[in-house]
């Protein structure tokens, strides 16, 4: 699923005041790490994720692996945080 420009325009500008909810440490991306994106996806729609590394290779392989693992839109990613959205299904 793609965003086009407006959307992520508009998701960018609601993602400005949240907090990253799900920080990812050393441990990397595990499968209860992933659960616990899913379900912040289906609650929320419109996440940050804190990644604290400072492999940049590493951090942006990471970001994607969540996109594909989860189905979500990575709307932004600054430095160390990723936004991503999933439209809640109905």
């Amino acid at each position: 699923m793609s965003l086009n420009p407006k959307s992520k325009q508009a998701l960018k500008a609601k993602a400005h005041a949240l907090k990253p909810i799900i920080l990812i440490g050393a441990q990397g991306l595990t499968p209860a790490v992933n659960k616990e994106i899913d379900r912040a996806l289906h609650d929320h729609e419109l996440i940050k994720i804190r990644i604290h590394t400072e492999d940049r290779e590493a951090k942006n392989a990471m970001f994607q692996q969540i996109s594909l693992d989860n189905q979500a839109d990575v709307v932004q990613i600054i430095g160390k945080i990723g936004v991503f959205y999933r439209k809640k299904s109905d």
